[in-house]
């Protein structure tokens, strides 16, 4: 189940955002999933909930959009959304393609609130 070492890197990138910036409380991060990741949302948050409990993050909710896959064939130009284990143009058959989208996780944002030094 890589969702475990993609919520502890996840957790530790935000720990580290939110000390940088100084005393804040994150409430919500959103990130972005690209299909091809193989991530299952469902065992993400499962990982994240275990994660964060009874940590400086437990009150930040997570947000996941997944981003379809992209690509576009280097013989032909058409662009269109490859299968895990299937690169082929659907219109000229060939498996030479360049990735658009959608093999990327992308800390997209965090909502944060500024602490009360007192």
């Amino acid at each position: 189940m890589h969702e475990m070492a993609l919520a502890s890197n996840l957790y530790d990138q935000v720990i580290r955002i939110a000390q940088d910036q100084g005393p804040l409380t994150v409430t919500k991060i959103e990130l972005e999933v690209g299909a091809l990741q193989l991530v299952v949302p469902e065992a993400f948050e499962m990982a994240w909930e275990a994660i964060r409990a009874d940590s400086p993050l437990a009150g930040a909710a997570l947000h996941i959009t997944e981003i379809k896959s992209s690509a576009r064939c280097r013989h032909c130009e058409r662009v269109f959304e490859p299968a895990i284990d299937n690169y082929l143009c659907p219109n000229c058959g060939q498996a030479d393609a360049e990735l658009l989208a959608g093999n990327d996780i992308i800390l997209k944002s965090l909502v944060c609130e500024k602490e009360d030094p007192a």
